[in-house]
């Protein structure tokens, strides 16, 4: 009867970091059209390789957070969730920050470790700020994820990625990149900078905005861990109620040989 609900949260949570994900591959297609297609692709390639260096730490970051916050919520500690949530999502910020400035310094020397081709070591040091700009939303965003995936929200994840990387950053990178911006490769990285800051800030909101003792009452629920505490007291009851059977068959035993001795 459970792996309904399993499936579905199973693909909610799937589906949350798949959509991001799918963005950095549509980018990849949307070079092939840039003004200089080849060095484009090339540039994006080192900076989704960068990304997906840097992306390592928060994403193991929000592996223990969801982790945390699904132990804290079982146990019925909705108080010691908050707060975890809370130290994950600071965590990420700093992680944030350490990524920004990792893309900022590196910005004239990195591209060389992949290519010594002039335009593209170019494309990828023009973008690499932007892309350590987008780090400070995307860490604390991913902290965030994993906060909704340990209380079993998923789905709201999910959504906040369509908003913010399908609703706000393919049109401002598309807007950016060709019209009326033309900004060409750096505008395609400012619409994930827009993509990434809206949703730390959705991610943000759905967190601050969690009644942590409802979602410790549904944790239990999702768990059966209300039918398990029934059931228990039933047997307890049961069991109660079988010693008190057991001492009244004791005393009325006595009082029929008292009676037989008289």
């Amino acid at each position: 009867m459970d792996w309904g609900c399993l499936v579905k949260l199973s693909v909610h949570s799937c589906m949350s970091v798949c959509l991001e994900w799918w963005w950095y591959e549509i980018m990849v297609l949307l070079c092939g059209v840039l003004a200089d297609p080849k060095a484009a692709v090339a540039a994006m390639g080192i900076l989704i390789q960068t990304t997906s260096l840097v992306y390592i730490f928060p994403h193991s970051l929000s592996c223990a957070v969801s982790t945390r916050v699904g132990h804290e919520l079982g146990a019925g500690r909705p108080e010691r969730a908050r707060l975890v949530a809370r130290v994950g999502l600071v965590c990420g910020a700093v992680l944030g920050v350490v990524a920004f400035a990792f893309a900022a310094s590196l910005r004239g020397v990195w591209a060389r470790m992949f290519t010594t081709d002039v335009t593209i070591m170019q494309l990828a040091s023009s973008a690499l700020p932007i892309l350590g700009a987008a780090e400070l939303g995307n860490c604390p965003q991913t902290a965030g994820c994993g906060v909704l995936r340990g209380s079993a929200r998923p789905a709201k994840a999910a959504m906040i990625n369509v908003s913010a990387f399908y609703g706000v950053g393919m049109p401002a990178a598309l807007a950016l990149a060709f019209w009326p911006a033309r900004l060409d490769f750096r505008g395609m990285w400012a619409g994930m900078l827009a993509a990434q800051l809206v949703c730390a800030a959705l991610m943000l909101l759905a967190v601050q905005r969690t009644d942590w003792t409802e979602q410790a009452v549904r944790a239990r629920e999702l768990t059966g861990a209300v039918a398990t505490v029934v059931a228990a007291a039933v047997d307890d009851c049961n069991v109660k109620s079988g010693h008190a059977d057991e001492s009244k068959v004791h005393v009325d035993s006595g009082l029929l040989v008292v009676t037989v001795l008289s």
